[in-house]
């Protein structure tokens, strides 16, 4: 029978080595996996964290292997190309840093040497090359050795789990066909289902089975997420040889293009978030027990789906979202620039994803790329999405595909209808434009395309300990954050035909090539810090929002130190009443609405404890009247810093915290902007170095800006400051620059509010 064996301990590592070594090396470090070299370098900034190829070896003698006439070596994580050695010899290559992959070991001596290289080098046929997260290389999930007879279920294709299970719902039946896969034609098979521990259903059969469940247990979200488990038994020659089994359910969906998702006959708006995989210090290389605090972070949240972004993610999560009841998006990492010659990678990256993963009911939809349209669509961009959806459908009837499309891609392209559903990733508020443009955009799609199920895939705002009284767009506040959710929440909320919305992100994530918000190396927009341990404010409105639990949360515990004489003071809660004390005095009651969101005005004098109430639960925290603004809550920009007190702002004149839109709704102001576009040309340049090589060009949010990417934007770009504009650059002028064009700015006047 199958055994296995995982031997993630003492290993050894080089990130120097030239090439495979035929012995043990005596001189590289010693470490356990999972592990990444990219820990520490891949979230501190700077675009420079190390890419390039490591060595991994272990010894492995015969008699501690698992038992078994074969062997096989199964790698459940290995990013993102790798070949592996086995004493000496190359045995197997692999691209693609998110999959199961397995390889046959033979010539198995008294004592083995496994070696693996790994390589996430950049190159221009294996995805992702370019994306607003750091590519962690090293071999970051479990590694195991397979022990199993020399007739067994198969463990080539593309790291399936050999057995496939296809339930079909059939009024309160179900019809289940299990297919199972192995070489060996004289090979029986005998078939299980189990429920609550009790076989309910066997078969035995040298082809596939179908079997009928009456009055079936239906996976029902997360109200119910009840899993049966197929087993099957390998039998040759009358002896069990091998036996493998998975759990799945049973449930129905639709995706109505006017009402949205559909769960088991019901309306079930998907309403959650998207997750990346890393952490602090460890990277991509979480154990069990922080896939599980994830999980239960989103689920206290009151999320009940999730987009697995923008890669396959561990099996111990998808095993999780299974018994939780979330709904989930899987797909691959195709995503950001198109490459010609990564069209065979997406291919094979897609089966891997599809046929690993065929069996957990959780997952609803296959994506098919992510913003891949960011430098414009073509013919073969095209072609590539054709094949991806057809190859999904032949491999599995029972789901649909979908497309994360950027936001600047026209509706009417090609490319957005080639999926079966349909997603953007919209910033409006936060990438430029304003926050109430996101639902009358959704509007005007649903109206152009009414046959056509329309959801929001990205959206959301950076936020850290930054805070302010009164937040703007790009302040990088905890305030603004929370400010924009809310007026998202109401929006999304308003429109039942958007299929699925996920928050990006739930978590604070790696991405060295940022220099935002005053942290480099990290995108900020998540609801939770990245290291898990603060839940942010929006974290309670998406909380009163959407949990079921009793909610109360009062904002802005962490901004004390306030200025005005009247502030106000924000509460979350989906309680029917909320009351608002103030050093033990009412402030005033009031009753919910249609959104769980209470505003105070709260007169602010000497230190104020603040207490609010709604039935049982309570929640506080205390503001300290201060004659001077606290500089420890405005952000500190690299490069230039500039604080909003340092910016010159006549009354009646232009400044750089004057919108893009506003600038060139003048005359004057037209003028200023050439100085302003010939500085922002020049850093997209680049230019040449002292020594006269081409020196990089300037990254924007980890992507590199053209010209034609500035023309496609414009509409979003109307809503940047200009302020907001050189934060984004990361530090690309000095402050002397900055201010020279704020002064210019200033000599020019102001259009009149409407």
């Amino acid at each position: 029978m199958r055994n296995i064996k995982v031997i993630n301990n003492d290993w050894l590592f080089s990130k120097n080595a030239k090439s495979a070594p035929s012995t043990l090396p005596t001189d590289w470090e010693a470490l356990n996996l999972p592990y990444t070299w990219n820990g520490k370098d891949g979230q501190d900034g700077g675009n420079d964290y190390y890419r390039g190829t490591c060595y991994f070896a272990k010894e492995i003698k015969a008699d501690d292997m698992p038992e078994g006439e074969v062997k096989y070596l199964q790698f459940d994580g290995v990013n993102s190309s790798c070949e592996v050695f086995w004493n000496g010899k190359s045995i197997t290559k692999h691209d693609g840093g998110y999959s199961t992959f397995r390889v046959e070991i033979k010539d198995i001596a008294d004592t083995n040497l496994l070696v693996v290289a790994v390589d996430n080098s950049a190159n221009d046929r294996v995805y992702p090359q370019q994306a607003d997260f750091t590519f962690y290389g090293g071999i970051y999930r479990d590694v195991s050795v397979i022990g199993v007879n020399e007739n067994h279920f198969d463990l080539d294709y593309y790291g399936s789990p050999a057995i496939m299970v296809t339930p079909e719902i059939k009024g309160a039946d179900a019809e289940i066909e299990i297919k199972t896969f192995f070489k060996n034609d004289n090979c029986k098979v005998r078939y299980e289902i189990i429920a609550d521990g009790e076989v309910i259903a066997l078969k035995e059969d040298d082809d596939d089975a179908k079997f009928e469940i009456k009055n079936v247990h239906l996976w029902d979200g997360l109200a119910d997420p009840y899993l049966y488990t197929a087993k099957a038994t390998l039998i040759y020659d009358d002896e069990e040889v091998d036996c493998i089994s998975t759990r799945f359910g049973c449930r129905t969906f639709k995706i109505d293009p006017e009402k949205g998702f559909f769960l088991n006959g019901r309306e079930y708006p998907l309403r959650g978030v998207s997750r990346h995989q890393d952490r602090p210090d460890v990277g991509n290389a979480l154990t069990p027990e922080m896939h599980k605090e994830d999980l239960e972070l989103i689920l206290e949240m009151g999320a009940n789906t999730i987009r697995l972004a923008h890669y396959q993610h561990s099996q111990v999560f998808y095993d999780l979202c299974d018994e939780a009841g979330l709904v989930l998006w899987a797909e691959i990492p195709y995503i950001s620039s198109h490459m010609p010659t990564g069209y065979d990678n997406t291919i094979s990256q897609m089966k891997e994803l599809v046929i690993q993963n065929y069996n957990h009911p959780a997952i609803v939809v296959w994506g098919l790329s992510n913003e891949i349209t960011i430098a414009g669509s073509n013919p073969n961009l095209i072609k590539n999405h054709k094949d991806l959806n057809d190859l999904v459908h032949k491999m599995d009837k029972t789901r649909l595909t979908t497309i994360a499309a950027v936001s600047m891609c026209d509706i009417n392209d090609e490319y957005v209808h080639i999926s079966d559903v349909l997603s953007y990733n919209h910033y409006f508020g936060w990438y430029g434009g304003s926050t109430e443009m996101n639902g009358p955009w959704f509007d005007d799609f649903h109206k152009k395309y009414p046959n056509k199920p329309i959801g929001l895939s990205e959206y959301g705002c950076e936020a850290l300990n930054w805070h302010t009284s009164n937040p703007t767009q790009g302040d990088y506040t905890e305030e603004y954050q929370s400010y924009y959710h809310e007026e998202l929440i109401k929006q999304i909320a308003e429109r039942p035909y958007l299929w699925a919305t996920h928050v990006w992100n739930m978590f604070d994530f790696a991405a060295d090539a940022r220099a935002e918000g005053g942290e480099n190396g990290m995108n900020h927009k998540g609801l939770v810090t990245f290291d898990r341990k603060y839940k942010k404010d929006s974290f309670y409105a998406y909380k009163a929002w959407l949990s079921s639990e009793p909610v109360l949360h009062l904002c802005s515990k962490r901004y004390i130190d306030r200025v005005e004489d009247v502030t106000k003071v924000t509460v979350y809660s989906n309680q029917p009443e909320v009351e608002l004390f103030a050093n033990g005095v009412s402030v005033g009651k009031q009753t919910k609405g249609k959104y769980p969101f209470f505003y105070f005005d709260v007169k602010n004098e000497g230190t104020t404890e603040l207490k609010v109430v709604a039935g049982d639960l309570t929640d506080a925290a205390t503001i300290n009247k201060v004659d001077t603004p606290n500089e420890a809550y405005v952000m500190k920009e690299e490069g230039q810093v500039i604080n909003w007190f340092e910016i010159s702002t006549p009354d009646g004149r232009l400044s750089i915290n004057n919108t893009i839109g506003d600038i060139m709704s003048t005359f004057g102001g037209k003028l200023v902007m050439i100085s302003f576009l010939k500085m922002l040309k020049g850093s997209m340049d680049g230019g040449k170095s002292e020594n006269g090589e081409e020196k990089k060009g300037n990254m924007l949010s980890g992507f590199k800006v053209t010209p034609a990417m500035l023309k496609n934007v414009y509409g979003m770009a109307k809503g940047f400051t200009i302020k907001r504009v050189f934060s984004m650059l990361g530090g690309s002028f000095t402050k002397e620059q900055i201010l020279e064009l704020n002064a210019k700015l200033n000599k020019v006047k102001a259009p009149k509010k409407k």
